[in-house]
C-alpha cells in the first residue's frame, strides 16, 4: 500500500477533496466522529509560530479520541543539526502521524519521503495546503459546490496561501483572479501549470479590475514571516492594494470577505470591511478545526488499508 500524505493539494483528485469538505461541514453541524483516531499521538513540529494550526490540530486530535503533541524547534535536535530523514524515521517509531509547519517547503517533502507514517504539510514557504482547504469549505458554506459559477479575487502578496489557492482553482475548478505587485505574484510554476487545468486562473495587475462581480474576496498581510526585512518596501508597494469600502463595491452585493489571519488591520484591510456583514474571516478560522479533524479521519483511514 502507498502511504498517503497531504503535502500539496494536487496530489487529489477532485471528488476526494470534495468528500474530505463534506465531511467536516456534517462534522461541524454535528455529526459524530468515528473516533478513527483513538488512542493515536499526532506530533506537530513547529518551526513557525501558530494560533490557529496549533489550537485547530490539537483540538481536532482530541476529537477523534487521539493526541497531539507541541514539538518547537528547542524540543527537537533538527536545531542541533540532525537531519530530516532521522528525524523523521524516528518519530514514525512513537507517533501515528506528523504534521510539520516549517519555512523550507523541501523539509516537509524530506519528512514525507523519510517517515513511514502520514506526513501533513501545515504550512511551508511554498504552500499553506490546509488553510486553503479550510477555505473552500468555507467558500462551499457560503456559495455552494457548484464550482464553475464562484468567482473568487485574492488581492495582495502572492505567498503560500494564494500559491495554495491557485492549486485549489486548479483542482476544483474554481474562477480565481489574484491581483498583485510587480515582483510580488504567485509561483510562476504554480500558475503555469494550474491554467493548463483551469483557464479560470487569471493574473490582473488592477485589484479594482480584479474585484469585479467576484463572489469572494481574499486577502492575506502584506508582511509575513521571514519578510521583516522587507517590512517599509512592502507597506509602500502593496498600499494600493488594501481591501477597503471603495474596492470591495466593485464585488458582486453578497460577496465575502476572507482573511487567513493574522491580520493587520488598517494595512490589508480596513476595519469596517474585517467587521462588516460580509466578512466570513471567523467563520473562516473555526472551518480550520473541522477541516483538520475530517482530514486526519480520511488519513488514518487510507492509511490503515
Amino acid at each position: 500500500m502507498t502511504k498517503k500524505d497531504f503535502i500539496t493539494l494536487t496530489d487529489y483528485k477532485a471528488e476526494t477533496l470534495v468528500k474530505i469538505i463534506r465531511r467536516a461541514i456534517e462534522l461541524k453541524q454535528g455529526s459524530t466522529s468515528c473516533r478513527e483516531a483513538g488512542g493515536k499521538v499526532l506530533a506537530m513540529i513547529f518551526t513557525k509560530p501558530s494560533t490557529r494550526t496549533n489550537v485547530s490540530f490539537f483540538v481536532a486530535m482530541q476529537r477523534l479520541g487521539g493526541q497531539a503533541m507541541y514539538l518547537g524547534s528547542e524540543a527537537l535536535q533538527l536545531s542541533r543539526g540532525e537531519t530530516i530523514g532521522d528525524t523523521a524515521k524516528t518519530l514514525s517509531r512513537y507517533v501515528d502521524a506528523v504534521m510539520i509547519r516549517t519555512f523550507s517547503h523541501s523539509d516537509a517533502v524530506a519528512l514525507a519521503e523519510t517517515a513511514s507514517v502520514p506526513v501533513i504539510n501545515g504550512l511551508t514557504d511554498l504552500l499553506h495546503p490546509c488553510q486553503a482547504l479550510g477555505d473552500v469549505m468555507t467558500i462551499c458554506e457560503k456559495k455552494g459546490f457548484d464550482f464553475e459559477k464562484i468567482k473568487v479575487a485574492y488581492i495582495g502578496d502572492g505567498n503560500n496561501v494564494c500559491n495554495s489557492l491557485v492549486n485549489a482553482a486548479g483542482v476544483l475548478g474554481f474562477g480565481l483572479t489574484v491581483s498583485s505587485p510587480e515582483g510580488f505574484e504567485p509561483s510562476g510554476d504554480i500558475i503555469e501549470k494550474m491554467q493548463g487545468i483551469n483557464s479560470g486562473i487569471v493574473i490582473e495587475k488592477d485589484p479594482r479590475a480584479a474585484v469585479q462581480e467576484s463572489d469572494v474576496i481574499y486577502t492575506d498581510v502584506w508582511v509575513s514571516m521571514g519578510d521583516e526585512e522587507e517590512e517599509e518596501v512592502r507597506k509602500k508597494t502593496f498600499s494600493t492594494y488594501q481591501v477597503n469600502s471603495s474596492l470591495a463595491s466593485k464585488a458582486k452585493t453578497d460577496f465575502i470577505f476572507m482573511h487567513c489571519l493574522p491580520a493587520n488591520r488598517g494595512e490589508e484591510v480596513t476595519d469596517e470591511i474585517m467587521d462588516g456583514n460580509n466578512s466570513a474571516v471567523f467563520d473562516q478560522a473555526e472551518n480550520r478545526l473541522h477541516i483538520q479533524q475530517a482530514l486526519l479521519e480520511y488519513l488514518f483511514k487510507e492509511n490503515k488499508k
